[in-house]
């Protein structure tokens, strides 16, 4: 199978007279073979495989165990276990990477850049610098030649996604395509230092307030691979000395960072997708959010079907729950609503009774979208960002300050928010329009009914009956009905083909009537067919 993989997609690289995907084709598959990804693929095994192919797959598993909707949990969970350790790029790469893009002496912008990173990644490295005005900077310096490298990596596993499908518990399959689709669109707005440096400037517009900031942006300095930010002199949340030292209350560090995530979420629509403590320091007592290359929004439909989801949960709600979920999502296809239904009010058990100050934002967030997966309703990429992001600033209160809670922060902002868009006068005039919409209804009503009266009574009523939870019941019928049909075929071409060599029929093969051998060879191929189906059923 693998030599078979290798050529399919070798002829591909080969014909392109590129030999470094060649190369790279044959390092893919070398690692896919160690792994033995012909048994199937466990999370743990996904993870390994990321990791042998290199720092860029880290990235992107990284990426994609934000995607509860398209990977199960369990690889998910997985996934978060990855750790990018990349070697640092020369400095004299990195010098030269500045020169290139600006066009000049690394002196003329730069009085001294710091030889040793702050950190090194797989798109990018950070260094710290001064300005020749003297100002402390953050440089952020793209890999050079990361996008054709991407690219080609990119399109050497779309053509090997056919080995590439993850099924979970519940046979669920995949579509790597989507995945990967994702991932691209991902990577290539974090290669353009321009779109980081829009979210930077958005981000600092919303969240410009008392206690929370983030570094500002040199514009004039930042191009598509050089990012110019701030330097900021603080310490990670997490640094329990220093915050101690700094005579801060952790308490009041927490209450602020989750009051601000939840404005973030239910004000703005914008969040940071990625915020864990080593991405929210803290300077002078503020927090300050850093690398905002990863942005989550939700529109206003996705923010309405959130604040419903938590109070139907509050209420015990099923129906409400439901069509929350539905809300959320867009179907694939036919939705199994007895089954969504069943599968909602078994989510809902799980909590009932609980003590909803002890709700997990994260995890409800996650098994919904579980919900959506399983029953193949697409979500927006926003909603899975929402998911990861409020669970990982749930870990983090946790860890920081366990004393406040994030859920009691959240539903005291959804009811505020309710609260400051409530207008009476608004809801005065929708009242008025909805009672004279029903009113209108109303008076159409009888005539309706005469009508319908008046057609069944001449024949030309028709009722469409939709049975909901009908749809597999007809497939396997359908499928049974094929596999019949075939059968029958296979053994009308066996009798024909034995009548037909009892005769003297021209041309011939060995003596048999050649239209004989082929009726046979027919029978042959339509028979393994049906063997094929009903073994992979099993």
């Amino acid at each position: 199978m693998f030599d078979k993989l290798r050529q399919n997609i070798g002829i591909a690289a080969e014909s392109g007279g590129d030999p470094g995907s060649a190369a790279r084709l044959k390092e893919m598959v070398a690692v896919l073979r160690k792994h033995d990804i012909v048994l199937g693929v466990t999370p743990a095994k996904l993870r390994m495989i990321l990791e042998d192919l290199g720092p860029l797959f880290v990235k992107w598993g990284q990426v994609m165990s934000m995607r509860p909707d398209f990977l199960p949990a369990e690889y998910c969970e997985e996934l978060t276990k990855l750790q990018s350790d990349v070697k640092p790029l020369p400095f004299k790469t990195v010098i030269a990477v500045i020169e290139e893009e600006y066009n000049c002496r690394v002196g003329k912008i730069f009085a001294a850049v710091e030889e040793v990173p702050l950190g090194a990644a797989s798109i990018a490295q950070v260094h710290k610098a001064r300005l020749v005005g003297g100002e402390d900077v953050v440089v952020k310096v793209q890999r050079p030649g990361i996008y054709p490298i991407m690219s080609r990596d990119i399109t050497l596993l779309k053509r090997a996604a056919g080995l590439l499908k993850v099924i979970s518990r519940s046979q669920d399959v995949v579509d790597f395509n989507l995945v990967l689709d994702e991932m691209w669109t991902i990577a290539k707005q974090e290669m353009d230092f321009m779109v980081e440096a829009d979210h930077i400037e958005e981000f600092h517009r919303l969240n410009h307030e008392a206690g929370v900031s983030c570094p500002s942006v040199y514009r004039s300095l930042t191009t598509r691979q050089i990012l110019v930010m701030e330097y900021i002199d603080g310490f990670p949340i997490d640094d329990f000395e220093r915050v101690k030292a700094a005579g801060l209350d952790i308490n009041v560090l927490g209450r602020r960072l989750g009051e601000n995530y939840v404005k973030q979420i239910i004000e703005d629509g914008y969040f940071h997708a990625d915020p864990h403590p080593g991405n929210i320091w803290i300077r002078n007592g503020r927090i300050v959010w850093l690398d905002l290359g990863m942005m989550g929004r939700l529109g206003n439909r996705d923010r309405a079907a959130i604040r419903k989801a938590i109070f139907a949960l509050a209420n015990r709600d099923t129906f409400e729950m439901k069509a929350a979920v539905l809300t959320l999502g867009q179907a694939k296809g036919s939705v199994n609503h007895t089954a969504l239904y069943q599968d909602i009010e078994a989510l809902m058990e799980q909590y009932d009774g609980a003590d909803f100050s002890s709700l997990k934002m994260g995890v409800l967030t996650n098994q919904i979208l579980n919900l959506l997966r399983v029953h193949r309703i697409s979500c927006p990429q926003g909603l899975s960002m929402f998911a990861r992001g409020v669970m990982t600033v749930e870990g983090v209160m946790r860890l920081c300050c366990p004393k406040v809670s994030f859920v009691d922060i959240f539903v005291r902002s959804m009811s505020l928010d309710f609260k400051r868009n409530f207008k009476w006068r608004d809801e005065i005039d929708k009242a008025k329009r909805e009672a004279y919409l029903l009113l209108r209804k109303s008076v159409q009503l009888p005539e309706q009914l005469s009508n319908i009266i008046k057609m069944t009574m001449s024949g030309q009523t028709k009722v469409n009956l939709d049975v909901t939870g009908t749809e597999e019941t007809l497939r396997k019928l359908d499928n049974m009905v094929n596999r019949l049909v075939i059968a029958v075929l296979c053994a009308a071409l066996l009798l024909g083909s034995s009548t037909v060599c009892t005769t003297n029929m021209t041309p011939k093969f060995m003596e048999i009537p050649f239209l004989g051998i082929v009726g046979y060879m027919l029978a042959f191929i339509l028979s393994l067919k049906i063997i094929w189906d009903i073994y992979m059923k099993k």
